[in-house]
């Protein structure tokens, strides 16, 4: 799917403040002395027999969906986050599988698909939540052997619900990174940062510069998501001309990889003429930009078997 300026603008505007008072409800639960959501939190070694009551349950949980493979687990209280894949044929591309996020609970046999997905790439821990409720930053695709569009969510347990969730979800595409594909007659820069904002908080940024050469002045979109602190909403918010400029110059300077070298995928287009000239130095002759979505990887551990 090629993003066009318009189809890029709706899109956008199509994301709602969405979800839970999260942070203010984990901090309520959450009793003096009692175990961290990252103390709580592991990867399920499909190997290890300690790991094989949960692959199990998972497996009966997910019985009666499509899937053809398990391929991550990770545990957190009384609920599993699952990355399931699905190929269409044995001889099929692993590129090509179709996966799927879920919500598996532990304590009866229920699950829920938060959005389906292709190349996810688990990335590590971020802020979005605040302190207490540490989010896992995700990446994934929007199809295969096509102009891909690349998208970013963080996966969360909610305390209300006893359950997974993703953020800035509309329908299947989440906050958008990176769009593939050319525009006749358009020149388009993509940058993207995650930040860090006081106290502590993450924050992901977008910037794309449409340059239409002398046809018509060039435009701007830059986007801010984040999570609002006091009620756990997620936000997302188009950023005016006022805010506009010193946000460009951060994401120009972004690089969250030297903090968190799990997190380096989340900066991007830094390299850029247009960066190179915001921040006073010189374009490179005859670049540019570049338009291929980053490389992702098939997950990071090994299925328990294909379904039977």
């Amino acid at each position: 799917m090629s993003f066009t300026p318009d189809r890029f603008t709706r899109h956008l505007k199509g994301v709602c403040s969405l979800g839970f008072a999260v942070a203010l409800l984990m901090l309520a639960a959450r009793p003096a002395g009692a175990q961290t959501a990252l103390d709580a939190f592991h990867w399920v070694d499909f190997h290890d027999q300690k790991d094989a009551a949960i692959v199990q349950w998972v497996t009966t949980s997910l019985k009666a969906e499509k899937w053809t493979a398990i391929r991550e687990i990770g545990v957190q209280w009384d609920s599993a986050l699952v990355l399931t894949a699905e190929r269409k044929t044995p001889q099929s591309s692993p590129q090509a599988d179709a996966y799927t996020v879920w919500s598996v609970s532990l304590s009866k046999h229920e699950s829920q698909p938060l959005f389906h997905a292709v190349n996810p790439k688990v990335l590590g821990w971020t802020t979005f939540g605040g302190e207490f409720v540490p989010e896992l930053g995700l990446v994934y695709d929007d199809c295969s052997g096509c102009d891909a569009s690349t998208f970013f969510t963080t996966l969360y347990y909610n305390v209300a619900a006893h359950a997974w969730r993703a953020r800035w979800l509309r329908g299947d595409q989440a906050a958008p990174l990176w769009a593939a594909g050319n525009i006749d007659g358009v020149t388009r820069t993509q940058i993207y940062g995650l930040l860090t904002e006081p106290p502590g908080r993450n924050v992901l940024a977008t910037w794309v510069h449409f340059d239409y050469g002398k046809t018509k002045p060039a435009e701007d979109f830059v986007y801010q998501y984040s999570v609002d602190p006091a009620s756990g909403l997620e936000q997302m918010q188009a950023l005016g001309p006022d805010h506009a400029g010193q946000m460009e110059r951060e994401l120009c300077k972004a690089n969250p990889g030297q903090a968190d070298p799990a997190l380096a995928t989340l900066a991007r287009g830094q390299d850029s003429d247009l960066c190179a000239v915001f921040l006073g130095g010189v374009a490179k002759t005859g670049r540019r930009p570049t338009t291929t979505p980053p490389a992702n990887n098939r997950g990071r551990s090994e299925p328990p078997g294909a379904k039977k």
